[in-house]
């Protein structure tokens, strides 16, 4: 009889776990919560991790080339995570009000939500993106490089910022994904984002060097965003987005604005401490050090994305049910 209930609950978590990947449409506002918890939180969890894997991946293959170009990417990313901080405020705030709109079962508001804050994004990454794009070279000797990272890093600078809007809709696309309670679209999204990133780099890295590298995280990340405007626009989701949602509405920003802000400002507390980290290094202990300060972050960071996975999920329920 034990081995029969246990055969019984290996059973029931691996249907869960099937459920919870395939994204079968579920109502979260009723239901066993545990459940539900569940049914959200993997998705959302293998999500995160493949993030860090694409971080990973590219420091892997970046390593290659040399600690100047470890220290490229490091710095770089340093200053990029402004960007994710904006895309993860924008994107917690278009998950909190699309998933009120779906608890209030209203998807059209909830799409008209998703689109103001593809508005809202794209004013703030187009300013980024020019002047990222610019001032690249600038960038790397305001964070410490040395003149021969400066010179050698511009290119992929200028390229990462220049497709920063590819990170911003990836985040902020997911979140909206994330609000409807289909969690496994946000996670097949950045599947294939990482799977286009892991077959260009080694690529691209041989063919043109660091230039590729960028190219390779730019073109990956597009990919996964191109995969999440073809089921935002044509797909048969809880969210479909049209033409009329993308009406300026006011209130609605506001609201976005409201609620993202703060979320943004703890994000870019939390990266600029990353930042004059970055630079103390990089000008304490030169090339080698801000190389080896990257690498072990980005592990860091792969362990701590997941604990992010199941906040969203909480993020996502409690909106649903309010």
């Amino acid at each position: 009889m034990p081995d029969r209930d246990q055969k019984n609950i290996y059973k029931r978590a691996y249907l869960l776990v099937k459920k919870s990947l395939n994204g079968v449409e579920q109502d979260y506002t009723s239901g066993n919560i545990r459940t539900a918890v569940f049914l959200l939180a993997i998705p959302m969890i293998l999500e995160l991790s493949l993030e860090s894997v694409f971080a990973l991946v590219d420091m892997f293959f970046v390593g290659k080339l040399g600690q100047n170009a470890i220290a490229t990417v490091g710095l770089t990313e340093s200053v990029v995570s402004l960007v994710y901080s904006l895309a993860i405020g924008i994107s917690t705030a278009a998950t909190a009000i699309v998933a009120r709109r779906i608890g209030e079962k209203n998807p059209d508001a909830a799409a008209h939500a998703g689109a103001q804050s593809l508005i809202v994004s794209l004013i703030g990454t187009l300013l980024i993106s020019i002047l990222g794009t610019v001032y690249a070279g600038e960038i790397l000797s305001l964070m410490g490089a040395s003149t021969d990272v400066a010179a050698d890093g511009t290119i992929f600078t200028r390229i990462m910022f220049a497709g920063s809007s590819a990170i911003m809709f990836l985040f902020l696309i997911n979140g909206i994904f994330r609000g409807a309670g289909d969690a496994a679209m946000a996670m097949k999204s950045l599947w294939i984002a990482s799977a286009v990133n892991i077959l260009l780099c080694p690529v691209l890295i041989h063919l043109l060097g660091l230039k590729g590298a960028a190219i390779a995280t730019v073109t990956g990340r597009s990919s996964g965003v191109l995969y999440q405007c073809f089921h935002l626009f044509k797909g048969d989701g809880i969210i479909k987005l049209r033409l009329n949602h993308f009406r300026f509405d006011f209130p609605v920003i506001k609201s976005i604005i409201n609620i993202g802000w703060p979320a943004t400002l703890q994000f870019i507390i939390a990266s600029g401490s990353w930042i004059i980290l970055a630079r103390l290094v990089a000008e304490t202990g030169g090339t080698s050090a801000s190389a080896g300060y990257q690498i072990a972050m980005r592990n860091v960071i792969f362990f701590i994305l997941p604990a992010w996975g199941l906040s969203n999920a909480a993020a996502t329920l409690v909106g649903q049910n309010l």
